[in-house]
């Protein structure tokens, strides 16, 4: 038993959970299935954080994420609790992973498939074919490090760190994901091909540590799906499961406080929600934003006050604007699609940097109803496009002011590939920085918490297990290894090992 645990947990454990996201769901279906008393606190009216789903007009719109790979994390939850996957949520392959166009007319269909991959980049450069495939062996190797090996393995003390450092510095961590692509690649548009996927987990390629091209190889390894009935159906195949071990779903039950108390039996969390005052656990699993967990959870905590101090002084990543709409037909479009503007790296600095909203976006445009018809009325399609733009603390835009203008531009800049798009939107709603703020605690508004930069990532990112507080545990995309579905999934993986190992308990639903 460890230093933690030992005089500490007289009763049987009971844990509380704070957020229903991918990260509590996952903690909480681990820590179930290894014997420990779980309660799981959402906020809002449904489970699944920001994987929310809206229902309107006919129309089902997945909140997000909508880009699922690394699949057998998901399965891992299920195998933890000696459940078969497929009794709960179906996986469907997407192809092409993406199709990526340019304001040119250019276009590339981004897959798995590494002779079609060849062969459109060889129409374009034969040396960058060769550069390509160097570039794929790059990232296998990247993927073994630091993903295999890193992902799940929390990173606690300094020494951890130094461990690894060898590794990381013979992969040149310490350039970015785009100068490294532009070691093996010279055409400028697969430069923002094979760079723009740290976008997806809040990071700017021109900044975001080369680590992150790892994506690259594990989606040409396992691929990327997408759960029949949306992104809402995997939630709640998860929710089923994590009932089925027994464990307390509360919806509507927002936490307002958390009060640490210390006695000679050990600590307590005293948890306030509106229903009940200072109900008690052993410890607490944060899937909250991590300012919001801080400043608001623990506000009176000394600790918990020198933490949000020093959040408040790090980088955070973008915003979005998210706009949801449904149309009266079902265009004819890859399943994910990437419309690049006119700038990249300029428009970058803006998105991460900038004071204003940039006059140009790029767009990430998802098209479920290509995959699943029936999340629309029959004939009709269901989309959801966002608009990576700077959050609140940079740009402290009136998004109530701008948005609907905003919303006709980019259904304007799409009309190119969906023709006569305005006309023929029947429903329609978005969700702004603002909206991150009042729904979902979001500091600043920022999507993906603290951004994926070298030095906010393993040990210098908060960490998994708080040093100060004892009993509070972080899961999502503010820990390690960051955002991202595989990222949140294995934070909880690397979480609950710890948590269990404090309890004095181990167990396969931590391995």
């Amino acid at each position: 038993m460890s230093d933690r645990a030992s005089g500490r947990h007289a009763l049987a454990p009971r844990v509380a959970v704070v957020g229903s996201g991918f990260g509590g769901l996952a903690a909480a279906i681990r820590l179930q299935a290894a014997g420990v008393q779980t309660v799981l606190f959402e906020a809002r009216d449904k489970p699944g954080g920001r994987a929310y789903v809206y229902e309107q007009d006919g129309f089902t719109f997945d909140a997000g994420p909508t880009v699922i790979t690394a699949p057998h994390c998901i399965e891992e939850l299920y195998q933890a609790a000696g459940h078969d996957m497929n009794r709960y949520v179906e996986l469907l392959p997407v192809h092409p992973f993406y199709r990526l166009v340019w304001d040119d007319g250019d276009a590339f269909n981004y897959t798995g498939d590494g002779d079609d991959m060849l062969s459109q980049i060889r129409s374009r450069s034969a040396s960058d074919a060769d550069g390509y495939q160097r570039f794929v062996a790059y990232t296998k190797d990247v993927f073994a490090k630091g993903y295999e090996d890193l992902a799940a393995t929390p990173f606690l003390r300094f020494t951890d760190m130094v461990r690894v450092a060898p590794q990381l510095a013979r992969l040149r961590a310490d350039r970015s994901v785009y100068s490294t692509v532009a070691r093996f690649v010279k055409d400028e548009h697969l430069r923002q091909a094979l760079s723009f996927h740290s976008l997806l987990v809040g990071g700017n390629p021109f900044e975001t540590s080369a680590i992150y091209t790892l994506i690259h190889y594990l989606e040409r390894k396992w691929g990327v799906f997408f759960p029949r009935g949306g992104t809402g159906a995997l939630v709640r195949g998860l929710v089923k499961l994590y009932e089925e071990l027994g464990g307390e779903l509360r919806l509507n039950a927002p936490v307002r406080s958390i009060r640490v108390q210390t006695e000679s039996a050990g600590t307590r969390h005293l948890l306030t929600t509106d229903a009940q005052a200072d109900e008690p656990f052993s410890a607490v699993v944060s899937n909250a934003d991590l300012h919001h967990t801080y400043s608001k959870l623990y506000a009176h905590n000394r600790a918990a006050e020198q933490t949000t101090r020093k959040l408040e002084r790090a980088d955070w990543s973008m915003s979005l604007f998210v706009l949801y709409f449904g149309a009266r037909q079902n265009y004819d479009l890859a399943h994910h699609t990437v419309v690049f503007g006119p700038r990249y790296k300029e428009l970058l600095a803006e998105i991460f940097h900038g004071s204003t909203l940039p006059e140009d976006f790029s767009l990430y445009l998802h098209a479920p109803t290509v995959t699943d018809p029936s999340l629309a009325p029959p004939g009709c399609g269901a989309y959801y496009v966002l608009s990576p733009v700077p959050h609140l603390g940079n740009a402290p835009i009136d998004w109530d002011k701008v948005a609907p203008e905003y919303a006709n531009r980019i259904l304007g800049a799409l009309e190119r590939l969906m023709p006569n798009l305005r006309e023929n939107v029947v429903t329609q709603r978005w969700f702004t920085p603002q909206d991150f703020v009042s729904q979902l605690s979001a500091y600043n508004g920022s999507a993906f918490s603290v951004a994926p930069k070298l030095t906010q990532s393993a040990w210098f990112r908060p960490h998994n297990r708080d040093p100060k507080i004892p009993g509070l545990y972080i899961v999502g995309a503010g820990t390690h290894p960051g955002a991202g579905m595989p990222g949140v999934i294995n934070s909880a993986k690397a979480t609950t090992k710890l948590l269990l190992e404090d309890l004095g308990l181990t167990s396969a639903a931590a391995a």
